[in-house]
């Protein structure tokens, strides 16, 4: 089971850029929420404790809960368009909705450890990453989901990719992976320190950005 060490909140904040402040939204839940995310300013979703997923559509002044058909914990959640997206957990758990999120259905992973993370470059091409230094990729929208070999066994809490050959993955004890073709071969990064790592994001093929814990 993934462990978490960081402050997880009971509810959704929300900013709005032209006050810089935050605002309470109302979940409906008081389930652990552990990733949200947008496919534009109007609707997202967000996963946690107990395979709970929820849905908005209006800016999330308004939360719906969506029936998952899992009672794992999710800790990502990724979408494509506001139809195709993905949610990964506990157990090897990897679900995928293309009409977002009326339905979810189950992916066979093909591992019983945890997947921490997951992004796709496009409706076919995706990896997911979590424990032991699991790294999964498909090419056909998760029907069929391959393990790639990454040259480690600490645990990875996320992956991004700039394109469908170039792509990072970050983990426990300071590890930073790169790909330059898909996954083929990942190639470690010495970046000095042995801290976790627990995100990662690139805003081009050369600046990037990885968050960790002290």
């Amino acid at each position: 089971m993934k462990l978490l060490s960081l402050n997880l909140f009971f509810f959704l904040l929300e900013t709005q850029i032209c006050f810089g402040q935050w605002y309470q939204q109302n979940s409906g839940t008081t389930a652990t929420l552990t990733e949200i995310h947008f496919e534009n300013s109007l609707e997202g979703w967000a996963v946690g404790d107990s395979g709970i997923i929820l849905n908005t559509i209006d800016f999330g002044s308004n939360w719906s809960t969506q029936t998952s058909g899992t009672a794992n914990p999710l800790y990502c959640v990724y979408f494509t368009d506001v139809n195709m997206g993905w949610a990964v957990g506990d157990y090897g758990t990897i679900l995928n909705t293309s009409n977002g999120g009326t339905t979810w259905t189950s992916q066979t992973s093909g591992t019983s450890t945890f997947l921490a993370s997951v992004y796709f470059t496009d409706e076919n091409t995706g990896w997911a990453v979590g424990g032991n230094g699991t790294v999964l990729e498909t090419s056909n929208g998760g029907t069929n989901w391959y393990s790639q070999t990454c040259g480690t066994s600490n645990h990875l809490e996320s992956v991004y990719f700039t394109d469908v050959n170039t792509g990072w993955v970050v983990g426990y004890s300071g590890t930073i992976l790169k790909t330059s073709d898909g996954g083929t071969f990942w190639n470690s990064q010495t970046i000095g320190t042995y801290y976790r790592l627990t995100s990662v994001y690139f805003a081009d093929d050369n600046t990037g950005w990885a968050v960790g814990e002290l």
